[in-house]
């Protein structure tokens, strides 16, 4: 028998390397190696951005938001695994985003989880669902204690996700417990205490979606955690509607008139998604509900 030499191995070791990259990939995370993945601002898409930028102008109301800087709306199609594409209205513009930023606080938590900072407990678990699943402030709040400030802004400000960039106009942030007493830690850029930006919060979910968050199996706890929203509103309510069968991965916030969502919808290869918006505006929770429909025409999603 011929011993097989390492210049006759290697074609074939590239090839099982390279096999997530080459093949649809069906169950999310995908399995792609650490920086194989293509930046998200890389992805834009000049037909998909022309389309969400039309269907948004048809509602009058709308566009007089999105001119004064008080709504933006972020979209990611991902029914091609290999290529990806991405539009963004104000995709920069930092507003407050009430819950939404607890999004940080869970990649922070994974973080110190992976790297033995904090044990992984039933209640710390308890609390990761509940702050996510039902948006429960003393659960976040504990959470926010356990981990600090500082670790939460050094994870979004790691280079390896730069989910708060100042040379982007910042992004996700949270520099306040989800209570009335606490200290502040404002954000450098505006001085907001839980903010986001819906280009880095795509970026949260590009990043999930393709296991780059911490690492594969914490990508993959992650989704669990984010998977099957508790708060049918907003997106999840018209999705209740119109994609019952699609799986869900969620996260919204509300404020007095600020309102936010963002959701990766994963249904038949027709319907695989990421939508974000942030909306100022006393009617936000109905300007979501219609968002979601006005998004699935530009992506042309057959029901």
């Amino acid at each position: 028998m011929r011993h097989l030499t390492v210049s006759k191995l290697l074609p074939f070791l590239v090839t099982l390397l390279l096999l997530p990259l080459l093949a649809p990939a069906q169950e999310i995370p995908f399995a792609y190696p650490y920086g194989s993945v293509k930046p998200l601002r890389n992805l834009a898409d000049f037909n998909l951005q022309t389309k969400l930028n039309e269907k948004i102008s048809e509602n009058p109301h709308w566009q007089d938001l999105v001119t004064t800087r008080k709504m933006a709306v972020g979209l990611v199609d991902l029914r091609d695994p290999r290529n990806v594409k991405f539009a963004r209205i104000n995709g920069n513009i930092m507003m407050y985003a009430a819950s939404l930023p607890k999004i940080a606080i869970l990649l922070a938590a994974m973080d110190a989880l992976e790297k033995g900072e904090l044990k992984e407990t039933k209640e710390i678990l308890a609390d990761l669902r509940l702050m996510i699943a039902r948006s429960d402030n003393q659960a976040s709040t504990r959470m926010i204690d356990r981990l600090g400030y500082e670790k939460i802004e050094s994870v979004l400000t790691d280079p390896r996700y730069e989910l708060y960039d100042e040379q982007y106009g910042g992004g996700l942030w949270v520099g306040k417990r989800y209570a009335h007493e606490g200290q502040r830690y404002p954000d450098p850029l505006k001085g907001l205490s839980h903010a986001a930006t819906v280009s880095q919060v795509c970026r949260f979910y590009y990043l999930l979606v393709y296991g780059q968050l911490v690492s594969y199996e914490r990508s993959k706890q992650m989704l669990q955690i984010m998977g099957e929203p508790e708060l049918h509103h907003k997106f999840v309510n018209t999705l209740d509607k119109i994609a019952p069968d699609a799986k869900l991965y969620r996260k919204s916030g509300s404020w007095r008139n600020f309102h936010s969502d963002s959701i990766l919808v994963w249904g038949p290869e027709g319907r695989r998604y990421i939508l974000v918006s942030l909306v100022e505006d006393p009617q936000g929770e109905l300007i979501l509900r219609q968002l979601v429909e006005a998004v699935e025409e530009v992506l042309s999603v057959e029901r």
